[in-house]
C-alpha cells in the first residue's frame, strides 16, 4: 500500500519538525518519516529506573542557546526554562519534551527507514522493507553524510554535501549516590578529553534519586574510540569523569555510554538549504548553518518558506 502526501519528510529532528510544522500549518499535507524510535534527533532524554529510584540523562543537546528570537520564543512557548546565567534553555523536565510537544498533531512514523527513493512522473516514490510512500515533494532533514548515501554520488547535490564535514562525539551517563560531590552544574574544557561535563540533575525539574552526570568527549577522544563497543566506551570515559567531579569510579549506580556518530559540524554548508528545484527535493539539518538547535530550526524554517512561497503556489 503507498501512502501519499503533498510533502514527506525524513528526520524527525528539529529541522524536520519545524518544517513539517509550518508546512501543515500552510494547509499542506505532510508524513514525517524517521528510522528511528525517538524524535528529536540529538535532543533526547534517556530514563532509566534504579532501586533507589528514576533518574533521566539529557544524553545529546545539554542546554539551547537560542540567540535566535524566533527559536527562543518557540522554545519558551513549548516550555523550556532557563537553566544558566547566560540564558541557556532546558526542556522540562527532559529535552526529549520540547521536540515531543513541536510534534504534536504532526503525521509521523518512527521505525521507518527508507532503503530507496526515486523521482518520476513529478511525484517521489519512496520505499521501506514492507511499505511505500509517495508525494510531490521531498525534504530529507538527516546529516549530510546519511544524505548523500541515500541520493548516491552522482546526485547533482552531492557536490555540496562532500563539502560539509561532521565530526562524532561519545557521551558518557553516569549516576552516583545522593551525597556525592557537585562541583559545578556545567564545565566546558576543549583541551580535556572530555571536552563538555554537566551535573543533568542540577536541571529544572530532574529527578533527585542520585547525582546524574552527562559527560562529552572531544573529537580527538570519540574519533579514537568511535568503533568501540558501549561497554568500552564507558570504561574509558568514567575514570576521566570521576577526576574532575571528585568521585570514585566504583561507587557509580549506572553507567551507560552512546555513540553519536553526526554530532558535531565542522565545516557546515553556509546556506539554511541545498535544492533541487527541478524535482521538488530540499535538504536541511543544524550542518547547514551550524552546530546547535537554533540552526536546525532556521534551517527547516526556510525549507518550509522556500516551499509556500509565492513561485511554489498550486
Amino acid at each position: 500500500m503507498k501512502r501519499a502526501a503533498d510533502s514527506i519528510v525524513i528526520g524527525s529532528g528539529i529541522a524536520g519538525i519545524s518544517c513539517a510544522r509550518a508546512l501543515a500549518q500552510a494547509g499542506g499535507t505532510v508524513i514525517v518519516l524517521d528510522k528511528g524510535r525517538g524524535i528529536g534527533g540529538r535532543m533526547a532524554t534517556r530514563r532509566v529506573t534504579l532501586e533507589i529510584g528514576e533518574i533521566s540523562f539529557d544524553h545529546g543537546a545539554q542546554v539551547l542557546p537560542a540567540q535566535n528570537a524566533a527559536f527562543a520564543t518557540l522554545m519558551r512557548d513549548t516550555g523550556a526554562a532557563a537553566w544558566d546565567q547566560d540564558g541557556g534553555l532546558v526542556g522540562v523536565p527532559g529535552m526529549s519534551q520540547l521536540p515531543r510537544r513541536l510534534a504534536e498533531g504532526l503525521d509521523l512514523r518512527q521505525g521507518i527507514e527508507i532503503t530507496a527513493l526515486a523521482y518520476r512522473d513529478r511525484r517521489w516514490m519512496l520505499s521501506s522493507p514492507g511499505e511505500a510512500f509517495q508525494a510531490q515533494r521531498l525534504v530529507l532533514t538527516i546529516p549530510a553524510p546519511q544524505a548523500l548515501q541515500l541520493l548516491g554520488p552522482t546526485h547533482p547535490l552531492a557536490g555540496a554535501l562532500t563539502e560539509v564535514e561532521m565530526r562524532p562525539c561519545l557521551t558518557l551517563m553516569a549516576a552516583f549516590p545522593p551525597g556525592s560531590p557537585r562541583p559545578f552544574s556545567q564545565r566546558s574544557d576543549p583541551d580535556h578529553p572530555l571536552a563538555w561535563i554537566a551535573q543533568d540533575s542540577s536541571k529544572l525539574g530532574r529527578r533527585t534519586a542520585a547525582v546524574t552526570w552527562v559527560a562529552q568527549a572531544g573529537p580527538k577522544f570519540s574519533a579514537q574510540y568511535l568503533e568501540n563497543s558501549p561497554e568500552d566506551i564507558a570504561a574509558q570515559m568514567l575514570p576521566l569523569l570521576c577526576d574532575v567531579i571528585g568521585t570514585q569510579p566504583q561507587t557509580a549506580l549506572h553507567l551507560r555510554a552512546h555513540r553519536w556518530r553526526y554530532a558535531q559540524t565542522i565545516r557546515p554548508l553556509g546556506a539554511p538549504y541545498l535544492s533541487d528545484r527541478a524535482t521538488n527535493l530540499y535538504l536541511g539539518g543544524d550542518w547547514c548553518l551550524g552546530a546547535r538547535a537554533e540552526h536546525a530550526f532556521q534551517s527547516g524554517a526556510a525549507i518550509a518558506a522556500a516551499i509556500t512561497g509565492p513561485a511554489h503556489a498550486r
